[in-house]
């Protein structure tokens, strides 16, 4: 009999979060208790680290080349014939998202039954002149409820390091909406057909605003002082340390040790949440009959390098969390390291599939990955994996193998070079004094760019000054899926 899957994200948490991953200061007990139970994976990243790309990645099981999101562009279509919810619907289950999709146009569905939707500070589709409701189902309902209103009434902006409490009732909150509609969905589903239930928290992405107790919780944790690396001053042309939204800037260290507390503060209560809902299957009587995932879209720089934000190559930016729990039994409960640990957004459809024993379509990038968490040699492990973003009027490129990264800036030629076992933090650029390893890491990011319609690669050489795209054209975005 078919199983049921819960796929969970969050929106901006780093891979590192996770206090079974031992982190010294966020504590999320009830994560480390899925991990427990099932299979964490070490080294799992977002090859395009912004909302929109890994996104799509997540939910078609392409690469960026396959499904044309190289960067952050909203109001590009979403015409993707198979998708994650297209395949479980097509094979008799039950699918529901509830949270944020972030697709266009925003009520397209992607393949799910419903949708209920809060994508956060959407400022794309956000409009006083426009009735909420076409976009925003938690905030048509917060106006709805006592004490109510516009969840953007405290003020803070949606990108910014400003942190405070949240100044409603916790119940009112949309990581406890999230949960709330989720139960009631549990309620109401048809009990004849197996379900795929997606469950997408808008945070830890800003606004810095958990629950008083989830703050001041973090407050007391000793004074954040974020890491800058010794090639940190390179990037000083993107500093603007007037904006509270800034990708690059020095803020002092009250403003950045509040903006942690906010940060690990909505990891508390979203990892308080998750439980609440992990009961609601118990008392369901579902636990024993369904697979979970918990994974993000990309990770936060959180000052590190004097870095905030996402869409940066690096460790915090690209590395993402990624959870599978099983059913009781069916996974040893383990942390993946080596190559297969190596995971990457892509590879949560195919997994997920072969989790509910469906089927996985021909033609995606991503594989399986259920083979390692159960302690098993995957078929093909990815000898290194490319990710790329395009910033700031050039495209980021990167390759990694989990041990080590190198880094290629489309617009300088600037190269970066890391070695993960040595250096997890990325303190230390080794590309002067390891020539051979630049050499070899550079051969293979010009296979991987070699064709590309930007003109990334002439001759057979890295050529710098190429006119970035964050959407490649749809007949080259095909021809790479073709070619995967």
């Amino acid at each position: 009999m078919p199983r049921n899957v819960v796929l969970i994200t969050a929106d901006q948490w780093r891979g590192d979060c996770l206090s079974g991953a031992g982190h010294p200061v966020v504590r999320t007990p009830y994560l480390d208790q899925l991990a427990g139970r099932g299979a964490r994976f070490d080294r799992a990243y977002t090859a395009v680290p912004s909302c929109i790309p890994a996104r799509a990645a997540l939910h078609t099981g392409l690469a960026q080349t396959s499904h044309g999101r190289t960067g952050y562009r909203d109001g590009v279509p979403w015409e993707y014939p198979v998708t994650l919810a297209g395949e479980f619907g097509r094979h008799g289950y039950q699918t529901r998202a509830v949270g944020k999709l972030h697709a266009f146009p925003e009520r397209n569905r992607i393949g799910f039954d419903e949708v209920t939707l809060h994508d956060g500070y959407l400022s794309f589709a956000r409009d006083r002149r426009t009735d909420p409701r076409f976009h925003d189902d938690y905030q048509a309902w917060l106006e709805r409820q006592p004490g109510g209103g516009d969840y953007t009434d405290h003020g803070i902006d949606a990108n910014s390091v400003v942190a405070r409490p949240w100044d409603r009732p916790e119940r009112l909150h949309p990581t406890n909406w999230v949960v709330s509609e989720a139960i009631d969905f549990l309620y109401r589903r048809d009990p004849t057909a197996p379900f795929l239930l997606h469950l997408s928290f808008h945070r830890p992405h800003p606004p810095y605003d958990p629950p008083r107790w989830a703050f001041e919780q973090y407050l007391d944790a000793p004074q954040y002082r974020p890491v800058v690396g010794d090639w940190a001053d390179a990037l000083e042309g993107w500093r603007d340390d007037t904006r509270a939204d800034a990708n690059y800037a020095s803020y002092d260290r009250s403003t950045a040790h509040r903006a942690r507390a906010g940060y690990y503060g909505h990891m508390s209560h979203i990892d308080q949440q998750i439980n609440r809902f992990v009961l609601a299957l118990g008392e369901f009587r579902l636990a024993d009959d369904t697979w979970i995932c918990f994974t993000s879209d990309h990770g936060e720089m959180l000052g590190e390098h004097r870095l905030w934000r996402k869409a940066y190559p690096y460790e915090g930016s690209a590395r993402v969390p990624l959870i599978l729990s099983g059913p009781k039994g069916a996974l040893p409960g383990r942390t993946v390291v080596g190559p297969e640990a190596v995971a990457e957004l892509r590879d949560v459809m195919p997994t997920l599939l072969e989790c509910a024993g469906l089927p996985v379509p021909e033609g995606l990038d991503g594989h399986s990955l259920l083979p390692a968490a159960r302690g098993e040699q995957l078929p093909s492990p990815r000898p290194y994996l490319h990710g790329e973003h395009a910033l700031f009027g050039e495209s980021m490129h990167w390759l990694t193998d989990g041990r080590g990264k190198y880094l290629w800036f489309s617009g300088t030629g600037r190269e970066q070079l890391f070695d993960l076992d040595a250096d997890p933090q990325e303190l230390h650029d080794l590309a002067a004094s390891a020539p051979q390893d630049v050499a070899r890491w550079r051969a293979r990011l010009v296979t991987e760019l070699t064709g590309r319609p930007e003109g990334y690669v002439v001759d057979g050489e890295l050529v710098a000054g190429a006119e970035p795209l964050e959407q490649l054209p749809d007949g080259w975005a095909r021809a790479g899926r073709a070619r995967a």
